[in-house]
């Protein structure tokens, strides 16, 4: 009797825990694990808000998300970004809609040169304008969130005070920057970031239009020695943080809720990562001896009078392939106002 007694209990000992290992393990959520190609060096400023974003998301998710990053572009390169999101090659990718011209019309109107006086309000706008618009043109990815550099400047080897002394060198510009260049007079040449430092140092390029950050983030102050503070031209670069479209669809809709949460809230991690990068450039590079050169406004009036033929340019293109330009166009000066007496610098 007692043997019998205690063979039940063994078995029905043995059945539990065999019960309980299967609903521990039918209980424990699932991972899914994704991939993060950000086109930014690890060091970067904005490869670190990637980073954190992507931390967070793991965070709230607790663990049912895992994202590996590839900063510097290892995964795909900075051109290569979107296209590698829209083939599976990363499932998540940060870059730049100017590396790919044309690709991108709509969103183009963002960059154009409408005097963008910070990071904050270029960032949201560049968020919001999509908001309102939905440009079918991303119509084939996720898209998180947009965040876009304070206003570009141009940065050379030798002194730029007047248009004059613009003419003929050849700065590196990317997308409707490159426009900018011309309007001013000097020779566009087209390259992405991290190729700049080496072109500058070598005299490939004699100067390069971008947002004071990229002299400490990017380390060009190491190889320009002045700055042009040509704010009333000063245009952004809008980049996308987008995913893989099959592979969102594929998540469960509580995980697509708290992801798009937190991507609404780095929207002002960004900007204000970008407005701190300028102000670490500025310092960094009056350090090295470099020379901040501002324009009279009598100056900058005609700097401004030379670059209105492009959103005139812009318009007419964009015309051309039945979307709505003036629109856009007006939408973005719009959203600048506001977003101008938010934050204000």
């Amino acid at each position: 009797m007692k043997k019998n007694l205690f063979l039940t209990v063994l078995i029905l000992s043995f059945v539990a825990l065999s019960f309980g290992t299967i609903f521990t393990a039918c209980s424990k959520p699932e991972t899914t694990e994704l991939s993060y190609s950000i086109f930014f060096p690890p060091s970067h400023g904005q490869c670190k808000a990637g980073v954190s974003w992507a931390n967070e998301v793991e965070k709230r998710t607790n663990g049912r998300i895992k994202i590996t990053v590839f900063p510097g572009g290892t995964l795909t390169k900075a051109n290569q970004c979107y296209d590698g999101v829209v083939k599976g090659i990363s499932d998540i990718g940060m870059s730049c809609f100017a590396y790919t011209r044309g690709r991108f019309p709509l969103m183009e109107a963002v960059d154009l040169p409408n005097g963008y006086p910070n990071g904050q309000v270029a960032t949201h706008v560049a968020t919001e304008f999509y908001n309102r618009m939905k440009p079918k043109e991303l119509s084939d990815v996720k898209v998180f969130y947009i965040h876009a550099h304070g206003p570009g400047l141009l940065h050379t080897k030798k002194p730029v005070r007047k248009l004059e002394d613009i003419k003929g060198m050849k700065i590196r510009s990317t997308g409707l920057s490159a426009k900018v260049v011309k309007a001013l007079g000097g020779v566009p040449v087209a390259m992405p970031q991290p190729a700049t430092y080496e072109a500058l140092q070598k005299g490939v390029v004699e100067g390069t239009f971008a947002p004071i950050e990229t002299l400490k983030g990017w380390k060009q102050a190491e190889v320009v020695k002045y700055t042009t503070e040509c704010t009333g031209v000063g245009y952004t670069t809008a980049m996308f943080v987008v995913m893989n479209l099959d592979k969102w669809n594929s998540l469960p809709k509580d995980i697509k809720k708290i992801i798009e949460e937190i991507s609404k809230e780095w929207v002002d991690v960004h900007g204000e990562v970008w407005d701190k990068g300028d102000d670490e450039g500025y310092d960094f590079t009056l350090s090295l001896g470099n020379e901040i050169i501002p324009l009279s406004e009598k100056e900058n009036s005609r700097w401004v009078n030379a670059v209105k033929s492009i959103v005139d340019d812009y318009i007419k293109a964009v015309g051309k392939k039945n979307l709505p330009r003036d629109k856009a166009v007006a939408e973005v000066k719009k959203l600048i106002t506001e977003y101008s007496k938010i934050y204000k610098k």
